[in-house]
């Protein structure tokens, strides 16, 4: 008899996108296996990263992810490293707009460390923040507290998520691989409604460069312990068992 489906703990970011519907039974059977070998880590709280290129599904497949896993009786929290940039009224202290400046400067790995994923590394601790500095509003939500279950399973999706500063926290990772150019494509096409004319230029001139320095720095896919051809979203494949 299966346990009762767990909650699933969501980020208050307005920057949260919705968990997509099911695409098809070929990546349901993925998704199911994916969560097995989490599960499968044992008992106690888990914490998985996915990392990827931008717009290579993530934070899509960190949902799935978190549904399935929820379905077997775990407490899932969900959260993504966008939720922890710095916040952009201190931007004119560093270069954040240039690849290598958005590589560098972008994200708040002291506050993702202090906020989540050490509270969630902790015995004793009982909450954790799921989100720093909303992307969009600016809004500080670092004081809003989510409880932590004994066997709670935490699941991060962001770019740049297997760097130093916080990789050794990660008992699963996931890399979802798609080509650079449809990457471009993507989130060109994904974020037309706020970037407007710039959107491609910031993902091929912003991010695709920093992610080639992390690539190039971080050596990120030696580590992982799954990669996804999430190329084609209905058929996405195992390309390492």
């Amino acid at each position: 008899m299966r346990p009762p489906k767990a909650h699933v703990h969501h980020s208050a970011s307005s920057w949260r996108r919705p968990c997509p519907p099911e695409a098809s039974a070929e990546r349901g059977l993925l998704v199911e296996e994916i969560g097995e070998r989490i599960l499968a880590l044992g008992q106690g709280r888990l914490l998985v990263g996915i990392d990827g290129f931008t717009a290579a599904g993530k934070t899509s497949f960190g949902h799935e992810l978190a549904e399935r896993v929820s379905a077997a009786g775990r407490p899932v929290l969900r959260a993504t490293l966008d939720d922890f940039k710095k916040p952009w009224k201190d931007r004119h202290l560093y270069d954040r707009e240039s690849g290598e400046g958005y590589y560098r400067n972008a994200y708040d790995y002291e506050a993702v460390k202090s906020l989540l994923l050490d509270p969630c590394r902790s015995s004793g601790a009982t909450a954790c923040a799921l989100c720093s500095i909303d992307p969009l509003t600016q809004r500080d939500h670092s004081t809003e507290l989510t409880p932590l279950g004994e066997d709670t399973v935490l699941i991060v999706d962001g770019v740049f998520a297997f760097r130093p500063e916080i990789n050794e926290y990660w008992d699963f990772r996931v890399w979802l691989q798609v080509d650079p150019e449809l990457s471009v494509q993507r989130g060109t096409e994904r974020d037309q409604d706020w970037a407007g004319t710039e959107a491609e230029s910031i993902h091929r001139d912003r991010y695709l460069v920093a992610e080639r320095i992390y690539l190039r720095e971080a050596d990120p896919l030696p580590m992982v312990d799954v990669v996804i051809d999430n190329s084609v979203f209905a058929r996405p494949t195992l390309v390492t068992p």
